[in-house]
């Protein structure tokens, strides 16, 4: 079998008295999308810090591409090749497409000795970069707040490909953008998984989770309730494991009311 990419075992995390996650397991393999379901305070925003470095567990251990992993901080777990993209996003939005591609990977030349930035070449790898990904924007030296928002999602989730990302973890990439910016957006994350990244959606909407994940996970009260392929299930049996109707999500696929 192929080495999953991200490995998850018996994660817990603990605010004092509040137990936040109780037992994680779970893998996400490579080219993998995986939608992250659950009602708000299941637990899923815990666990994606934890992934990202921005918590550390209580308990539990965590491995990526086969070696024990516990990022300290979200810098750490960025080297390693894992960005969370949120609905905010982070981009600068008073600095250019090109600016913000290249932001901390300034490419430089040297005229008369001195190094100055090397803007052709960044525009070029800028325009390569989108263009590949089927993404149109009449200028690359537009700023970025004259940008749609699924416009400036596509920088973001382009420059992340561009720079050798293996995992992105998107929290409701989707939730601010219209109808076809959604439509773009979901091919984007096909796109992304075709290329051998793992992908981990958070949303709260059934259709979209359906459109493009490959697994749903569903995270209830801290632990997992289901954990099924998206052809062994429909939309009925995971809002009951959601709900806590379902309580598993192995087996075959489960019907409206089951």
């Amino acid at each position: 079998m192929t080495q999953p990419l991200l490995e998850l075992e018996g994660l817990t995390k603990s605010f004092g008295a509040v137990q936040a996650l109780r037992g994680i397991s779970f893998s996400i393999g490579k080219g993998e999308v995986i939608a992250l379901l659950g009602d708000n305070g299941a637990g899923k925003s815990t666990l994606v810090k934890i992934i990202s470095g921005g918590l550390e567990p209580s308990s539990g251990r965590m491995r990526f591409e086969g070696q024990e992993f516990r990022p300290r901080s979200p810098s750490e777990a960025k080297a390693a090749g894992i960005e969370t993209v949120y609905q905010d996003l982070s981009l600068c939005t008073n600095i250019d497409v090109v600016g913000n591609f290249f932001m901390g990977r300034e490419l430089t030349r040297k005229v008369l000795g001195v190094p100055v930035l090397d803007e052709a070449t960044m525009e070029r790898q800028t325009a390569e970069a989108l263009a590949a990904a089927g993404t149109r924007i009449p200028s690359l030296r537009t700023k970025v707040e004259h940008l749609s928002g699924g416009q400036r999602q596509a920088i973001e989730l382009n420059r992340f490909v561009h720079w050798g990302g293996k995992l992105v973890l998107l929290d409701e990439p989707f939730a601010a953008l219209g109808v076809e910016q959604t439509r773009r957006g979901l091919q984007m994350i096909r796109q992304v998984a075709a290329q051998g990244i793992g992908v981990v959606i958070i949303t709260h909407i059934m259709q979209q989770a359906f459109q493009v994940a490959d697994r749903m996970v569903v995270i209830r009260q801290g632990v997992v309730a289901g954990d099924i392929s998206r052809h062994q299930t429909n939309a009925d049996a995971v809002i009951g494991m959601i709900t806590g109707e379902t309580l598993t999500g192995s087996g075959p696929a489960l019907g409206a009311g089951s």
